[in-house]
């Protein structure tokens, strides 16, 4: 049932292109460390960048498990799932990198994955995320429940909206020292220096 491809190929990303939502699953090294699995979107925040290399937007959020187990070893899988349509699950394990808004490379990233993430999102962008590919995996996806896409929520947007009503201009920074600077292990996630653009 399952295929080991070589690349991201065409069909792949157009695949990937048409899903809803992905998920994101990382872990600690330590034993005793929580493993972490987190459904991220909109799509419009995700990009194949080549054969063997993705990036998503990271926004600000209630946690930073993601981001502190990457910083701490790497190891990332990326999933997506049919909902609709012929089942298939398509995962790509690889060696994730944060790139903060502070690094000159976080600019350019943006600009040649052309995300296009909801407005309220650009004042609330923490980094980008580059996974290099190291397994390009599909199974069958036979217990994936059939479910019917009704839209994006907009609780995000309205967050971050309230936020910066109440709070003013450095709100969003203000949170994410508050609520991104550790995992929930205690691993360091964002530099309390570090800011959103």
């Amino acid at each position: 049932m399952g295929k080991v491809f070589e690349r991201i190929d065409e069909h792949q990303r157009e695949w990937i292109a048409a899903r809803e939502l992905f998920f994101v699953g990382t872990a600690p090294l330590g034993a005793e460390g929580r493993v972490n699995v987190s459904p991220k979107g909109p799509m419009g925040t995700f990009r194949v960048l080549g054969d063997h290399t993705v990036a998503y937007l990271d926004m600000v959020g209630s946690g930073a498990e993601t981001v502190a187990h990457l910083r701490e070893n790497g190891r990332i899988v990326v999933m997506f799932c049919a909902f609709d349509g012929p089942p298939r699950i398509l995962r790509l394990h690889g060696r994730g990198e944060v790139v903060v808004a502070e690094d000159p490379r976080f600019g350019e990233l943006c600009a040649r994955a052309d995300f296009d993430p909801p407005h309220a999102f650009e004042v609330a962008r923490r980094a980008v995320i580059v996974v290099e590919v190291e397994r390009i995996g599909d199974s069958c996806g036979y217990g994936v429940p059939l479910m019917s896409y009704e839209g994006e929520r907009v609780h995000a947007e309205k967050s971050v909206e309230k936020k910066l009503r109440v709070g003013g201009e450095g709100a969003i920074a203000d949170y994410m020292a508050q609520k991104n600077a550790t995992s929930i292990d205690g691993l360091p996630a964002f530099d309390v220096g570090e800011r959103v653009t």
